[in-house]
């Protein structure tokens, strides 16, 4: 499986943000995307999730599901976590496998990995910053898609959450999966740099 970007340009509000942008990852393999703020990281992101139209180029994804569009076999983690606060953690998880297409039976080993377990009934609204991450880490195993898109995956994470993550990438990476990454901390795992100009 291979991920690619050619020729792609984006503009926001009238503004373009980069032109001319390539990459490519293929299984097994992240990419962190790197850049200073506003260069077009978290953008990049969503035009590969989908959830923006680029201004040119195409992005493809070589030896996914024919049957799938490219947005459907990804899996984007934004840098705010999308969370119901009055829902408990499972709850959330919950609507997320229902929403998403995801397996409900998966939630409960998800919430142990992400170490969660012991939280379930809590609203999430009650949860820590770093607690709200990892619920929405949690979603990342309970609905399994090939691509995973991370914008600021390690934000609130303490160390101990940062190393849990870190795991779940290189098992993720070593199923066949890929890693597209926006970030301006070490992932933790080995990944190739794409570094992103564009203006502030």
């Amino acid at each position: 499986m291979r991920l690619s970007g050619h020729g792609l340009r984006c503009v926001r509000g009238g503004r373009e943000v980069f032109a001319g942008l390539e990459f490519a990852a293929a299984s097994g393999q992240a990419v962190a995307v790197t850049g200073r703020n506003g260069s077009g990281k978290t953008s990049l992101l969503r035009l590969i999730a989908g959830l923006l139209v680029p201004a040119a180029g195409t992005i493809a994804l070589d030896g996914g599901d024919a049957e799938l569009t490219v947005p459907e076999q990804c899996h984007y983690l934004g840098h705010r976590d999308a969370l119901k606060p009055a829902l408990s953690v499972a709850e959330n998880l919950v609507f997320w496998a229902d929403f998403l297409g995801g397996e409900r039976s998966d939630a409960a080993e998800s919430l142990a990995k992400v170490g969660l377990d012991h939280a379930t009934h809590l609203p999430a609204g009650f949860l820590s910053a770093g607690q709200r991450r990892r619920l929405s880490l949690a979603r990342l195993l309970t609905v399994r898609r090939p691509v995973w898109l991370l914008d600021e995956p390690t934000n609130a994470l303490d160390v101990a959450g940062q190393d849990m993550f870190g795991s779940l990438m290189r098992e993720h990476l070593a199923a066949g999966g890929l890693i597209v990454a926006a970030t301006h901390a070490p992932l933790g795992i080995e990944s190739r740099e794409l570094r992103i100009g564009g203006v502030a």
